[in-house]
């Protein structure tokens, strides 16, 4: 059993001042595998002294300094690739070609911000004045459990290479995942305080670091209602706030795509991460005339997908994350079938040769209309919705004709087409032909399913402000 009983404030591991103990399971077996001791109001507002002491002269290093920290975060979470591994696997329940993707993200934001630090000119001439882009100062980091050492790590990495000093409150449910990337951070040696992470609950961690009046920066990833009672709390002093939140991501198949792949793709475009991804494809949008086919050829692909055991090689789809998130699929499987959709792919309960664990059976829906419940609310799990489209104007409407705007697919077999429509979808990011990241660019969403962006020059300058100097040579 796992005993979990230090946060990390100042430089240092330390006991919490809070004394309430969390409990962690394993999703695939439904066991409890240890505790956390949680922190409280307390050591939140000890950690967020300890940033803003270090913020003044962690602010005035200079750029090749940075790079150099972040450069030996790198090093030191890399080196505990295997370690977060496990802990992704045993904790969240990750598939093992999923898990070992994730640990390798934890490690290589960091070194993919020192290289946008390297490029970036802090200081530039505009007329007669003299522009510096100035670190913010503390910043409150808040991360999900379905990403949780690669969200911690990021959001890190970008306030490292800004000069801000942070407070990190991961998610209490991964808990094994922070001590391994805690450990690793610990070990780059960064002076004191430069950053803090204190497990606890949101409404109490996090409801503190929205709210104090030291922390100028709230960036924060999860639910759209969280999100929202962020950016309330936040007003009160003007935080600066970054918000990723909730998707419903369309996956529009055009009617000259070859289906052969864009079948594969958009299953696993809706499937990533166990359907656990805000830029899961969750709704697919497929011209009438060819829906039969698609439907046949979904329905094929559909039964080679395996829901299971994350540490068998031919698992895709892992567990759900907890008791709470398995009841809420369900859930929205019954929503579908009462609305009338029709399913094509798998229903409630667990799939077969499963027992114990939070496990969800792949399931796809058709004939769905964009007003139904599933097609307008974020499920996060292993749900799909097909929903059939007249024409490309139609099915640019149904695109996007939603409230969240994260994320959107085009597949097309017509380069150029598929990227004039592409332009015309509402979302942060679209991506034609292809489930690629690209970390140089902008990640964030329209309408809300999101503020600000991450990533990039953009996700950088999201921890500055810029300030002008006039009368200067």
């Amino acid at each position: 059993m796992h005993r979990i009983e230090q946060i990390y404030i100042d430089g240092a591991f330390v006991a919490p001042h809070g004394q309430e103990w969390f409990d962690l399971f394993n999703p695939a077996t439904a066991q409890v595998i240890g505790q956390v001791r949680l922190a409280d109001e307390h050591d939140a507002r000890r950690a967020i002294a300890a940033a803003r002491r270090a913020f003044p002269a962690f602010s005035r290093t200079g750029k090749a300094e940075r790079v150099e920290w972040l450069r030996r975060l790198h090093a030191a979470v890399q080196a505990r690739e295997d370690d977060l591994f496990d802990a992704i696997v045993e904790e969240y329940g990750a598939p093992v070609s999923r898990a070992r993707w994730m640990a390798q993200y934890a490690a290589s934001v960091l070194l993919d911000a020192a290289s946008v630090l390297e490029d970036y000119a802090f200081t530039r001439r505009m007329g007669t004045a003299e522009v510096v882009m100035t670190p913010l100062g503390v910043a409150g980091l808040i991360t999900p459990w379905n990403s949780n050492g690669g969200f911690i790590c990021g959001k890190l990495a970008a306030a490292v290479a800004a000069g801000c000093t942070a407070v990190i409150k991961p998610s209490e449910m991964s808990a094994l995942q922070t001590r391994v990337v805690t450990e690793a951070l610990h070990a780059a040696g960064l002076p004191p305080g430069v950053f803090n992470i204190v497990t606890g609950r949101g409404e109490v961690v996090g409801a503190e670091i929205s709210t104090h009046p030291d922390v100028a920066k709230v960036s924060f990833t999860g639910s759209t209602e969280v999100g929202k009672a962020i950016l309330r709390a936040g007003a009160q002093t003007l935080k600066r706030v970054t918000l990723e939140l909730g998707g419903k991501s369309p996956v529009l198949v055009l009617d000259d795509a070859d289906f052969a792949q864009a079948v594969p793709l958009a299953l696993q475009a809706g499937f990533m991460n166990s359907g656990q991804a805000c830029i899961a494809g969750t709704r697919i949008l497929v011209p009438r005339q060819r829906l039969a086919e698609f439907e046949a050829a979904v329905v094929a692909e559909v039964a080679r997908i395996r829901s299971g055991d994350p540490r068998d090689p031919d698992t895709a789809i892992g567990p759900m994350v907890s008791q709470k998130q398995w009841e809420r699929v369900q859930r929205y499987i019954r929503l579908g079938i009462g609305e009338g959709a029709r399913l094509l792919a798998g229903g409630e309960g667990r799939p077969r040769g499963t027992r114990d664990g939070w496990f969800v059976r792949p399931t796809v829906f058709s004939g769905v209309r964009n007003d139904m419940t599933i097609a307008r609310e974020e499920i996060f799990g292993p749900v799909l919705a097909i929903l059939p489209y007249r024409d490309t104007e139609e099915a640019i409407a149904i695109a996007n004709d939603t409230s969240y705007g994260l994320q959107a697919y085009v597949l097309s077999a017509d380069a150029a087409r598929a990227r004039a429509v592409a332009g015309r979808i509402e979302a942060g990011r679209v991506l034609v032909n292809t489930l690629a990241h690209e970390p140089a660019a902008p990640f964030g969403g329209f309408k809300q399913s999101g503020i600000g962006r991450e990533y990039g020059t953009f996700g950088l300058e999201a921890f500055m402000e810029p300030k002008s100097l006039l009368g200067v040579d």
